[in-house]
């Protein structure tokens, strides 16, 4: 199968598990919150976020497995994809060890000292955090395999996992609903119990599969070199991704300080949509990334960044697509969602989806960043911004200001950074800022405004019950017109058209000239 067309079909099934998944999360979340309530909901939410907030080195180091194994296969070296695979299952393994040691000693200082929890849900909420703990662990040790099937590019098979994991996730919440035993509880075990599942269904394919997986290590596979590079990688995009999760944790810890768990479910419920809708950029991203891996590994650094260009592009297409007319129904279909819409939960939902759209746009190019190995500099210069949101927002909320006004400081803050990633992209690979505004800012503007005036005259002129089940439908359908004339130049029309009527024999996507 040339790249395209796995391209194609990888994205293909990322979308239609991201479109599923997002069905199922919200079903999903709707029974659970009736489920557990909102207080114990937004326990929940709190108190798997405090091992969360280490969770996010699991991400860093599926990306950087996934980045090591697809370079090397840009240069056809099976010998060194061996290895990489070899030490990073070697490294998963002692971390997991090392964060189930830290968390269990620092559980009493969490549950008994900082959090705020309501009275007598105290021991609950100490083994809610416990099997926390091994949830966190489970997908530590999924990671390798998790990162091996993307670097195969077999997308196809990660999107059947994960469509399965959200049905079971939907049918543990409806099941909830009828137990008369703790519910949150039940729940978290329930949750440990997919994630066995999981790790199972990635690691026994893959070692029936791939010829590089193995779990059973010999001494003479681990090599003090590649456990260095691997960590050094994985250590600044621990960083990276630390910052994001620590943004979003920890402004989940200062609502509660301050404000309590009502406000936590609010904040808790906004999250969720966000990973719903995430899952709509991932498409693009899973599928093109080891494309543009692959492309600097053979040394194409032109090919990478076109590549890099078009994945912000598609990404950020697809998105505004979904996400756009949601943002303006939201008051409606959250009050079909959830039976008992927290308050806040709007404002919430509307800053953290505009933020991603706005970080979105140049996201892609930051992936030709990671194709080069330098990465140490620019995540220090792309990431520290998005970390210094959480101490911002404590002095605002410690001095009295409204969610409103913190969360205009998050948007603020996604923009800069946005921004920010195009000079220095240019200054390090050679990015053209002009041709990057030509072919991903400006065809993406048409679309915007669009579904912008469209959005603001359906809550305007239209007053009907269900109103959003009439302006989303219409809203995407006149959007997929508005991309297909003015998003999409003519080359990717024109492959499309080919694409679509399967006489199509090229190779690669089609590259708009300079």
């Amino acid at each position: 199968m040339d790249s395209t067309k796995r391209i194609i079909i990888n994205t293909l099934a990322q979308y239609s598990r991201s479109l599923l998944n997002i069905l199922l999360s919200l079903f999903s979340t709707r029974y659970i919150v009736e489920a557990l309530g909102v207080s114990d909901y937004g326990l929940y939410v709190v108190v798997g976020g405090v091992v969360a907030l280490l969770g996010f080195i699991t991400n860093a180091l599926v990306m950087t497995t996934q980045r090591f194994v697809s370079f090397y296969f840009g240069k056809s070296n099976k010998e060194k994809i061996h290895k990489i695979f070899a030490n990073s299952l070697f490294i998963h393994f002692i971390f997991s060890l090392l964060m189930i040691v830290v968390l269990l000693c620092m559980k009493d200082l969490f549950i008994y000292h900082w959090l705020n929890i309501p009275a007598g849900r105290e021991n609950i909420a100490a083994n809610v955090y416990v099997i926390t703990i091994f949830m966190l662990v489970i997908t530590i040790l999924t990671a390798p395999f998790k990162a091996l099937f993307i670097a195969r590019e077999n997308i196809v098979y990660i999107s059947v996992v994960e469509v399965f994991d959200g049905v079971l996730k939907l049918g543990i919440a409806v099941w909830i609903l009828f137990t008369d035993t703790d519910r949150l509880l039940l729940y978290a075990i329930l949750m440990l119990s997919i994630q066995i599942v999981n790790i199972m269904a990635y690691s026994i394919f893959a070692l029936h599969k791939y010829k590089e997986c193995h779990i059973l290590i010999s001494y003479r596979e681990l090599d003090l070199s590649y456990i260095r590079q691997l960590a050094g990688f994985a250590g600044w995009s621990t960083y990276s991704m630390g910052a994001i999760v620590f943004r979003n944790q920890g402004i989940q810890l200062i609502l509660n300080r301050f404000l309590g768990t009502i406000v936590n479910a609010a904040y808790g419920i906004a999250m969720q949509v966000y990973s719903s809708l995430a899952f709509v950029a991932s498409s693009i991203l899973n599928a093109m990334n080891p494309q543009i891996m692959k492309a600097e590994g053979e040394g194409n650094r032109k090919l990478m960044l076109q590549l890099a260009e078009k994945e912000s592009k598609y990404s950020t297409m697809l998105l505004m697509v979904i996400t756009i007319p949601l943002i303006f129904e939201l008051p409606d279909v959250l009050a079909l969602w959830l039976k008992e819409v927290p308050p806040g939960c709007v404002i919430f939902c509307q800053f953290i989806l505009c933020g991603f759209i706005i970080d979105q746009a140049t996201y892609g190019i930051n992936t030709a960043v990671l194709a080069t190995g330098k990465i140490k500099y620019y995540t220090l210069l792309m990431y520290t911004p998005k970390l210094l949101i959480v101490p911002t927002i404590y002095y605002l909320i410690r001095a009295g200001y409204s969610p409103f006004v913190a969360m205009s400081v998050y948007l603020m803050a996604e923009a800069f950074v946005s921004i920010a990633r195009l000079p220095y992209i240019k200054r390090t690979c050679g990015l053209g800022i002009r041709h990057f505004l030509k072919t991903v800012i400006i065809p993406l503007c048409p679309l915007l405004l669009t579904q912008c005036a469209i959005g603001y005259c359906s809550i305007s002129f239209i007053n009907m019950e269900h109103r959003y089940l009439l302006t989303i439908p219409f809203s995407i359908v006149i959007c997929g017109c508005m991309m297909w004339f003015f998003t999409l130049s003519s080359s990717e029309r024109e492959y499309a058209c080919k694409i679509l009527t399967r006489k199509s024999n090229v190779v690669s996507i089609p590259h708009d000239e300079d």
